[in-house]
C-alpha cells in the first residue's frame, strides 16, 4: 500500500459499499460515472471504482510492463463520494440492513426494499 498521510481512524471502520457492489459517483470530477468497486479500504475510509478517478503514473520498466512509460490507472476515491445503486430502478439508493427469518443478516435497498448480498 503507498505511504498515505496520517490517517484519523474513527471508532467505527465500516464502509456502505463492499467490493464488487455497483456505484455512482455524487460527487467530483467524475460525478454520475457509475462503475463497479475493485477494492475497499474501510482503514481509510476509501474504495476503488472501476474507471473513476483516473491517474497517469510514470512506471519503470519490470517483467510486466518492459517498455515501462507513463500508464493510466484508478485512485481511491472517498466512501463519502459514492452511492449505492438500487437493483431494481438503477438509481442511486441508500443501504438499510434486515435481518431475515433464518437470522442472517442482509443489506437492502432503502428505495426499492430489494435485498442486495
Amino acid at each position: 500500500m503507498p505511504r498515505l498521510k496520517k490517517v484519523l481512524e474513527s471508532h467505527n471502520n465500516k464502509l456502505h459499499v463492499k467490493k464488487d457492489d455497483t456505484v455512482i459517483v455524487i460527487s467530483g470530477k467524475d460525478k454520475g460515472k457509475k462503475g463497479r468497486v475493485i477494492a475497499a479500504y474501510p482503514r481509510e475510509n476509501r474504495v476503488l471504482v472501476e474507471g473513476v478517478n483516473m491517474v497517469k503514473k510514470h512506471q519503470k520498466p519490470n517483467q510486466l510492463n518492459p517498455q515501462g512509460g507513463i500508464i493510466e490507472k484508478e485512485a481511491p476515491i472517498h466512501a463519502s463520494n459514492v452511492m449505492h445503486v438500487d437493483p431494481k430502478s438503477g438509481k442511486v439508493t441508500r443501504i438499510g440492513y434486515k435481518v431475515l427469518d433464518n437470522g442472517k443478516k442482509v443489506r437492502v435497498a432503502r428505495k426499492s426494499g430489494e435485498v442486495i448480498d
